[in-house]
């Protein structure tokens, strides 16, 4: 059977601290982050040239966007093709978030593997970068 989606890179690493913005601070003085209010964007080509972006984001402590998981952490994934494959993944039993939100620069759904870390996939969309 051929994959209607797949994962196509790391588009993000988020994580609890208990101050965010000295997180931020100290990454951009002793690493030299280019922080913002988000985080940190780290930009670089993929394969075909094409622009993309890793997120960095220090999230509060008390967060509850990493819910139901319980972890001080959460990845994100970019991938192809979200809905299809939030479909199939559904279909192998894999618990999906039934929820899409939409933005001008893509396209965000969740799932929960199998430790129980949620985990948000990613479908950029190419005109945002």
């Amino acid at each position: 059977m051929k994959k209607k989606g797949k994962v196509t890179g790391i588009g993000g690493v988020f994580f609890k601290t208990e101050d965010p913005k000295a997180t931020k601070d100290w990454y951009k003085n002793k690493l030299g982050f280019n922080t913002d209010d988000w985080g940190c964007s780290f930009w670089w080509k993929d394969e075909n040239g094409k622009k993309a972006m890793t997120q960095w984001s220090p999230f509060a402590k008390d967060t509850k966007h990493f819910e139901p998981s319980k972890k001080d952490f959460m990845f994100n994934y970019r991938v192809e093709n979200l809905v299809e494959l939030l479909e199939e993944l559904k279909e192998q039993g894999v618990t999906v978030i039934d929820k899409i939100d939409e933005y001008d620069y893509g396209k965000f759904g969740w799932i929960v593997d199998l430790d129980g870390n949620k985990i948000e996939l990613w479908e950029p969309k190419d005109e945002a970068f």
